[in-house]
């Protein structure tokens, strides 16, 4: 008979976390019979002893969700904001992180992408300029299920700030600066939260799927020191809700800070800020605001991908840039492909160097719009930007095969998608710059280029997110001559 499984889902373990795995998984080992039984608990360090619940259990490990932190660890130190689920190592000192993040990367690339000594290729690690308030955008949740975080409980009430962790339904209610956004905003929530409740008009009940309020979304300009404002509710009661009357308020608030508010009806059940239907109206001000990136200005709309902490991205796009404009790039001829180009930050910056020609691509529209308004803006009329699925823009314009010297693509941190990564190869560019923020997928791809002729050369880390675990890589990848790859190039 095979090995039982030591646990059941549902089953509640007090461990002490010994180690840590890369995506901010605690170790903890229990002893059994049949030798040490590995527990995985996310969100937890080293040093800490904690109450978790068994989400998964195999036969030689658990996958655990946090329940509550017993006692600390002996590192562990305090700080003056309110603690929120989105920073789970905020009470680690900032080198403490970075020492992890950068053990459990190499570890990655050790195992998934089968490097033997992948220190040999590492060239470091950047840090972010700011620890705290370094956020761009914060999407605040409204819910009728309140998470009482000293007595632990769920209550009824009128909730507006973030998910209680573990839970889709429960809010912990942002009473103060969380040291992540922006201290004006975040002192003032609770206000907005009074204000919303007075209106009569309830809060979403996630199980019960009803409510008018569901999310308050806020992005700001770090260089303009403006605020973009999204309110999202259903369409149950909007005949109640006065929009001016709400402008008026936030302006009240916040004064010129205010660039624009929009209203956005949601009535999908699931539990997203952009409805599948809909409509989103600006009832104030303007749709977008203007953040400045190595000189050049990007406007962005409250919906498009622009790197969260700005001031870290541009030490992000200066090493990714440093590997795609250097000696090898070509001249006019040579085009440079963005794949998952978002907004077009990073194709505008590659235009600003090279004299050729820079072709960006992402499958969102409104990003693609945002990136044509910019690149007009600043002025370059050598990008061409295209709303397409990457996969089939690469299937789509084959007469850019043989022009293209460079490619940089920055995917979402599910990476990739192999039929993707396949047609990229076909490409048989000298070059590939992958920027990516889940190291563990460009682990995989590694692993996929390596056997089609693309030798890694050099890799770097970046933080772009103090106190989570999360970590950035940016990667060089140089095409072997007369490699013959697995894939059929012809396909």
């Amino acid at each position: 008979m095979g090995r039982r499984r030591m646990f059941r889902k549902g089953h509640v373990l007090e461990v002490k976390i010994t180690g840590l795995a890369f995506g901010g998984k605690g170790v903890a080992k229990i002893p059994s019979e049949k030798g040490d039984f590995t527990v995985f608990v996310q969100n937890t360090f080293p040093g800490q002893t904690v109450k978790a619940q068994v989400s998964l259990c195999k036969r030689r490990f658990a996958e655990c969700r946090l329940m509550e932190v017993m006692k600390s660890a002996p590192e562990e130190i305090s700080f003056d904001y309110q603690p929120i689920p989105g920073a789970p190592y905020a009470t680690f000192p900032i080198e403490t992180q970075h020492k992890y993040k950068e053990e459990t990367t190499l570890d990655i690339f050790r195992r998934i992408a089968r490097i033997e000594k992948p220190k040999d290729l590492y060239k470091g690690f950047i840090g972010s300029p700011k620890t705290w308030y370094y956020r761009n955008k914060m999407e605040y949740s409204f819910s009728s299920i309140l998470h009482n975080v000293k007595s632990g409980e769920k209550e009824d009430g009128f909730g507006l700030g973030f998910k209680h962790r573990g839970t889709w339904w429960a809010v912990e209610n942002l009473d103060k600066d969380s040291g992540l956004f922006d201290k004006q905003v975040e002192t003032d929530l609770i206000k907005i939260r009074k204000w919303c409740e007075n209106t009569g008009l309830p809060a979403w009940h996630p199980p019960k799927r009803e409510g008018f309020y569901r999310f308050f979304v806020v992005r700001r300009s770090i260089a303009e020191a403006s605020l973009l404002i999204n309110l999202v509710t259903t369409s149950v009661g909007q005949d109640r809700f006065m929009q001016e009357e709400f402008v008026q308020f936030i302006r009240g608030l916040w004064g010129d800070r205010v660039a624009g508010v929009l209203h956005t009806i949601n009535d999908d059940i699931g539990d997203r800020v952009e409805a599948r239907s809909g409509n989103s109206k600006l009832i104030y001000g303007r749709e977008r605001i203007t953040e400045v990136l190595h000189g050049l200005k990007f406007d962005i709309s409250i919906n498009s991908f622009f790197q969260t902490n700005p001031q870290s991205a541009e030490r992000l796009y200066a090493e990714a840039l440093a590997l795609a404009l250097d000696k090898h790039l070509g001249g006019k001829d040579a085009f440079v492909l963005d794949l998952f180009c978002g907004t077009g930050t990073i194709s505008q910056l590659l235009a600003k160097e090279h004299s050729g020609k820079v072709i960006g691509v992402d499958i969102v529209e409104s990003a693609i719009e945002d990136a044509r308004i910019s690149a007009e803006r600043n002025g370059f009329s050598n990008i061409r930007f295209y709303a397409a699925d990457v996969g089939k823009f690469l299937l789509k314009y084959p007469k850019y095969r043989g022009k293209i010297r460079t490619l940089v693509m920055d995917p979402p941190r599910a990476g990739i998608s192999p039929k993707s990564l396949r047609k990229v190869i076909r490409l048989q560019v000298d070059r590939i710059v992958y920027v990516s923020c889940n190291p563990a997928t460009q682990a995989r791809d590694i692993a996929t280029l390596a056997e089609n002729g693309y030798k890694l050369v050099q890799f770097k880390l970046v933080d772009q997110f103090p106190h989570t675990s999360h970590v950035e890589s940016v990667a060089l990848f140089e095409r072997i001559k007369g490699f013959i790859p697995k894939i059929n190039l012809k396909r």
